[in-house]
């Protein structure tokens, strides 16, 4: 009998970050399993071989998917090769449904199992996608707790593992020392893990603190640069504003930025959440295209954006959506934060809250167990 065979597709660096952590949760209970699939460079360093580099596929927006048609087509190609070639055991698909539900459907064809860990934000918008993947996927392990109980409302079969991110980010012990009030305020900017989102978001980030340091000029500015973005864009977008701004670059893991802000401006998604259960103040900015943003809004059946709000069932993280998101209207609401001590506690306090509704520590080790349990 060969060692177990899993391919693992993961579009985004999110997805990557926690498909890192499900391969070394893998090799610790099957030190012979073979992993391969679309990754980027964290699954790359626990030994995922990789066949499409994911950096190539994320995308921001509904329209914005055409621009990548041509390469999301040639990841397809590489991906059904694979599937045919290697027959792999299982197949797990984290997210980025754009691609992971034509791979579904064709592993699906073939017979290869299939577990989808990170669902789609199917419950916020084209609800009616929950019977394609009762159709195709044989189990979904979610990470959020409302997930699970709407699949369950679906009859489709389902585990909440818990959010791999409490693996990452330890308890706060002293949520007083959060959101400290010495010094002069640092901002964090973090503008997203795609080129398309930074050369959007970053601009109107950098506007707003220009807007910011007239009024306090002792504001100091971080812009984050994720590892899944060219350091060039950044710094094309970031050198005109250097000197003016007191800015900082900083390279590499968000975790960075987090250690030294008093409060974030940042794009929507998983960071967001990141950024909460560290207790950090963060407003959230969201732009796509008038087009998207048109569709999206008809489509889109929740309240907010961010998942810390939705999972607070209240905005904990003010949200500037589209044209709201303007310059002079981010610079008001993060003056009015960074204004008031108080206010900046009693949010960091209502964000660590969160943390008590995602469930325990071991998402990856519970996942890892239902794969194998698959194979």
């Amino acid at each position: 009998m060969h060692a177990p065979r899993i391919m693992i597709i993961a579009g985004e660096a999110s997805g990557d970050m926690h498909g890192a952590k499900l391969a070394q949760a893998l090799r610790r209970r099957c030190g012979d399993v073979e992993l391969f699939g679309v990754c980027s460079n964290a699954m790359k360093e626990q030994g995922v071989r990789q066949l499409v580099d994911a950096k190539t596929l994320s995308v921001v927006g509904i329209t914005e998917v055409f621009a990548k048609l041509p390469v999301i087509y040639r990841a397809m190609k590489t991906i059904k090769q694979t599937l045919r070639d290697m027959a792999p055991d299982l197949l797990i698909l984290i997210d980025f449904p754009d691609l992971n539900f034509r791979v579904a459907e064709y592993a699906k064809k073939i017979g290869i199992p299939i577990l989808y860990y990170i669902s789609p934000q199917i419950w916020a918008w084209r609800q009616g996608r929950v019977r394609t993947l009762k159709r195709l996927v044989d189990h979904m392990a979610v990470i959020l707790p409302f997930e699970a109980m709407f699949y369950r409302r679906h009859k489709v079969p389902v585990t909440f593992v818990g959010h791999p991110l409490l693996d990452r980010i330890p308890m706060i012990a002293d949520p007083q020392a959060v959101g400290d009030i010495d010094g002069p305020p640092v901002i964090g900017l973090l503008p997203g893990s795609r080129q398309k989102e930074v050369a959007t978001l970053l601009p109107v980030m950098l506007e707003a603190a220009a807007l910011i340091r007239k009024k306090r000029p002792e504001t100091r500015f971080l812009v984050s640069c994720s590892q899944s973005v060219d350091r060039d864009l950044v710094s094309a977008v970031s050198d005109p504003y250097m000197k003016a701004l007191n800015l900082t670059i900083v390279p590499g893991p968000v975790d960075r930025v987090f250690e030294q802000s008093r409060l974030l401006l940042a794009a929507s998604g998983t960071v967001t959440l990141e950024a909460a259960l560290h207790g950090i103040p963060t407003v959230i900015i969201y732009k796509v295209s008038p087009l998207s943003y048109a569709i999206g809004k008809r489509l889109i059946k929740v309240k907010y954006i961010g998942i810390a709000n939705l999972i607070a069932g209240k905005q904990l993280q003010p949200e500037l959506i589209q044209e709201d998101a303007s310059p002079e209207n981010i610079a008001r609401t993060v003056r009015s934060m960074i204004d008031d001590p108080a206010l900046l506690q009693r949010m960091s306090d209502d964000l660590l809250d969160v943390r008590k509704r995602l469930g325990k520590p071991g998402a990856s080790d519970r996942l890892a167990s239902i794969a194998l349990s698959l194979v």
